[in-house]
């Protein structure tokens, strides 16, 4: 049974990462802060494979800031 929530856990994390990645795509922001969002979502893709709950929470800030219009520092 628990292996059934990490799958579900696992297939909402890789779904909401998709669109997090067509969102920083899309973005009308300069290239520097396209760049270091996407490093950002690179780590939690990354995060995932081994903390997928933490990996989840990480991606729902992400995914808050942009929503709020906090974007990282692009250099």
């Amino acid at each position: 049974m628990e292996r059934d929530s990490q799958l579900e856990l696992y297939e909402a994390v890789a779904d909401r990462l998709k669109e997090a990645h067509t969102a920083v795509r899309t973005l009308q922001v300069p290239e520097g802060v396209r760049m270091a969002l996407t490093r950002k979502l690179l780590v939690i893709t990354a995060a995932a494979k081994h903390d997928l709950a933490g990996a989840a929470r990480r991606l729902d800030r992400l995914m808050k800031d942009l929503d709020e219009g906090r974007f990282p520092e692009g250099g």
